[in-house]
């Protein structure tokens, strides 16, 4: 969703998770392994700092980005952010097809996996409402919409 709102907006774009990984010379599954999460998080909150002075950008975060080290805040006080919430049915589909490049969710079963989506879901609600522009997603929203409800704001 964020490249292809960037390119309809005409800016760039940063997944921050490749951002990390290309700043690190590793990647995020081997930075857990030789750090584990709290390396990893601080990684990110590097990065974070790194790009908040960039300029006509779309940053994609990890779920968890924004639930560490004040990471929200940095975000809010250098731009806008958009919390696309989807069902957990949505989460599920989607991090299934990419859980073994995902060092929190590698080896879980659909069960387990949905129930690691509500626990986190339930745990970072109160990071994840401080976002400038929160989108309730029932249907997997297409870019036309995330534009549409951006033009309202």
């Amino acid at each position: 969703m964020g490249r292809k709102l960037a390119q309809r907006l005409n800016l760039c774009f940063i997944d921050l998770d490749k951002y990390i990984e290309e700043r690190n010379f590793r990647t995020i599954p081997t930075i857990f392994a030789e750090e584990g999460e709290e390396g990893f998080r601080l990684c990110e909150k590097k990065a974070l700092e790194e790009i908040a002075d960039f300029e006509n950008l779309v940053v994609a975060t990890g779920g968890g980005a924004p639930c560490f080290f004040e990471n929200m805040e940095l975000m809010n006080r250098t731009g806008a952010t958009i919390y696309i919430a989807p069902p957990t049915e949505i989460l599920v589909e989607r991090l299934l097809k990419s859980k073994n490049e995902r060092p929190l969710i590698k080896g879980k079963s659909r069960e387990e996996l949905t129930r690691f989506i509500d626990e986190n879901l339930q745990k970072r609600a109160p990071f994840y409402e401080k976002a400038s522009l929160i989108i309730r997603d029932k249907r997997n929203l297409e870019v036309d919409d995330v534009l549409r409800l951006l033009e309202k704001q």
